[in-house]
């Protein structure tokens, strides 16, 4: 880790935008089109109220020394298949480049683990894009396994398509 010091886990905060914002327009093999241009920050900001209003939803930071230098966002869905079993997915999930290697990912995945444990889900999974062989590996030797394929559709075009 930096300096020895344990990155902390918690709930995003509204003053984490700028870094969150940072972190994914950084990551140009995800292809999402962030960007850290002030046009762009009211997207953010409507998306980040969506978020925080949301029962469904919630976004996490990894913080070392005051700095945001990580973030997933976890989303729980309740489903009439295996009996109503509540699921989370991890989606979003970011370490800021410079700090990639140091154990801060996988200490992350498990603070969401633990997270989706104490709200009694039945399945945890998460989305990676195809093109991140080295983060497939990473997740599996978390523990996941791969078992379905994926699909998407673009039904709006521009950045937040993709």
């Amino acid at each position: 880790m930096t300096s020895g010091t344990e990155a902390v886990f918690r709930r995003a905060e509204r003053a984490d935008l700028p870094a969150l914002i940072a972190i994914f327009a950084e990551d140009v093999l995800g292809g999402h089109g962030d960007t850290t241009e002030a046009e762009a920050l009211p997207r953010y900001e409507r998306a980040f109220e969506q978020i925080e209003a949301s029962n469904c939803d919630i976004l996490i930071v990894g913080v070392v020394g005051g700095a945001v230098i990580a973030t997933a966002q976890l989303t729980f869905t309740t489903t009439l298949p295996s009996i109503g079993t509540t699921n989370m997915t991890i989606g979003a999930v970011q370490t800021r480049s410079d700090l990639r290697g140091k154990g801060i990912g996988a200490k992350l995945i498990e603070h969401c683990i633990v997270l989706g444990k104490e709200r009694g889900v039945g399945l945890i999974q998460l989305m990676s894009n195809a093109k991140r062989v080295d983060a497939h590996r990473f997740y599996e030797r978390l523990g996941f396994k791969k078992s379905h394929a994926g699909f998407k559709m673009v039904v709006h075009t521009g950045p937040a398509a993709t």
